[in-house]
């Protein structure tokens, strides 16, 4: 199989390590891809959200799947260009994307489907704001209707930020804060099938303690000993599957991954947010546990074959990521900074390029997150170990990380 995948971070690189390391896979590109996925697979200069360009390299390379990476493509239809060449693609079309395009769009498929969520209110005027903000109370959750590169909500007690922030946005989503663990798990669609992955839980906050502005998210860790045992099920049977179920109704197919944030709160788990895409750094452990060969497991959710797949089969242990970011992330991060001391590659930890490009013979960081260092082990605590210390070996100017991704709680 010959396969092409749009994206240049993180997540992309977990991606094409995945499907590098599937037999399955005779050739390998990205488009645009970065420094560490050259080392995996053939890169392309392409723009992610450019449809006409996607889908006539893909043409030209003449590949069998096409898999969309970030969320930019999917909401402005990229996946569509590529089904229109005929090639089959992993990723939802546009409408369907809009799940994570449009938050009130979201709420709106959720309320249908009869999903459990936080009650919210959309408003776009100063007005609407605040009767929105007084309604709940704090801790004030607000978001921004549209695509924000998981920088969109703020969380907090101070009012004031709250609608400074919502004078920011055209229009935003307010809503209930919902109390709880925060977890991630996606599901794998065909349109019809949906297909659990392992859950996982992320880090959104930027500094130890759950202290700063949201990220993109700075680490993550699989598997969450101290989750319900029926967690997975029960989250398919009330959230995921009568999502999809109402997608199809309305006549728009969802085929890709449904990415489902979650708070597990004292009445269940309830919808923080869908998103149309892997999590970003979630998959980079999601995928690490799984043993199941991932191009023929995305092709079938691409040409609506899931229900005839095999079960899908994990690798035991645990995984844990933890992301170095440049100076001054989540805000103008500082580009173009030597990055010296990256270790090999072991059984136990290796490194994901997110944000790194080459500068001649050196590399250097070109985004806000820039690595992200994954270890392995029996368990969490031996999988974190491994992380953090493979981390110490490296150096970047200015950098920062979390000291205490995958602490367990208690």
């Amino acid at each position: 199989m010959r396969v092409l995948v749009i994206g240049s971070g993180g997540r992309e690189h977990a991606i094409c390590r995945a499907l590098r390391r599937d037999p399955a896979v005779s050739e390998l590109h990205c488009a645009p891809g970065n420094a560490g996925i050259a080392e995996v697979a053939t890169l392309h200069p392409v723009t992610p959200t450019d449809g006409a360009a996607v889908s006539a390299l893909a043409v030209r390379l003449g590949v069998d799947l096409v898999v969309v990476g970030p969320e930019a493509p999917l909401v402005v239809g990229v996946a569509d260009a590529v089904r229109e060449a005929g090639i089959a693609c992993f990723g939802p079309s546009k409408e369907p994307a809009a799940i994570e395009g449009s938050k009130a769009f979201a709420k709106d498929v959720m309320l249908a489907a009869g999903v459990p969520t936080a009650r919210a209110f959309t408003c776009e005027t100063e007005d609407e704001f605040a009767a929105a903000l007084d309604a709940f109370g704090p801790p004030y959750v607000v978001k921004d209707d549209g695509l924000a590169a998981g920088k969109g909500v703020v969380v907090t007690s101070d009012r004031d930020a709250a609608l400074a922030h919502a004078r920011a946005c055209e229009r935003v989503v307010v809503e209930e804060f919902l109390d709880g663990p925060e977890v991630s798990l996606f599901a794998l669609c065909d349109g019809e099938t949906a297909v659990a992955l392992q859950p996982a839980q992320d880090f959104k906050r930027a500094y130890d303690g759950d202290q700063g502005p949201n990220t993109g998210g700075m680490g993550a860790y699989t598997p969450l000993p101290w989750a319900p045992a029926d967690l997975t099920e029960q989250v398919m049977a009330e959230i995921v599957r009568p999502t999809v179920a109402e997608l199809a109704r309305r006549g728009m197919p969802y085929a890709g991954v449904l990415y489902a944030g979650l708070a597990l709160t004292k009445t269940g788990p309830r919808v923080i947010e869908f998103n149309a895409r892997f999590g970003d750094p979630e998959t980079q452990v999601v995928l690490d546990r799984l043993e199941t060969p991932l191009a023929g497991l995305l092709f079938a959710c691409a040409t609506g074959a899931l229900a005839a797949h095999e079960p899908l089969r994990w690798r035991g242990g645990a995984a844990v990521t933890v992301v170095i970011a440049a100076e001054n992330y989540p805000g103008d991060p500082v580009k173009g900074d030597p990055i010296e001391g990256i270790p090999a590659g072991t059984d136990e930890a290796y490194v994901l390029h997110a944000g790194t490009a080459r500068d001649g013979e050196h590399l250097v960081s070109n985004g806000g997150r820039v690595l992200n260092v994954v270890g392995t082990g029996e368990d969490v605590a031996a999988a974190r170990a491994a992380a953090y210390a493979a981390l110490q070996k490296i150096s970047l100017r200015g950098s920062h990380h979390r000291s205490d991704i995958a602490v367990l709680p208690g």
